[in-house]
């Protein structure tokens, strides 16, 4: 049985490790635009035979979701802020 410190180190550790992804997913450069990305590449494959299959198309609907939450959720926030956030929760 876990004890409330060994839960609340696997949550510092959990939110330590989206910290780190959030900080890598900023050096990667246009994230907020990733969504737009990820649409003209999918409609591209929507194109070609292989993308004619219904969990191709879900799973790309998936993608999609998840960057436009990403980009939602970081929209308030510019570059800076986040990568100056990111940097404080890992280091910590």
């Amino acid at each position: 049985m876990k004890t409330e410190s060994e839960s609340n180190a696997n949550q510092n550790k959990i939110i330590e490790s989206i910290a780190r992804l959030i900080s890598d997913i900023g050096f990667d450069g246009e994230y907020k635009n990733h969504t737009e990305y990820l649409n003209e590449i999918f409609e591209h494959l929507l194109e070609t035979e292989s993308g004619d299959s219904r969990s191709l198309r879900i799973k790309m609907l998936s993608c999609i979701r998840t960057s436009k939450m990403l980009a939602k959720a970081l929209e308030p926030f510019s570059d800076e802020e986040i990568q100056n956030a990111c940097l404080q929760m890992t280091y910590e």
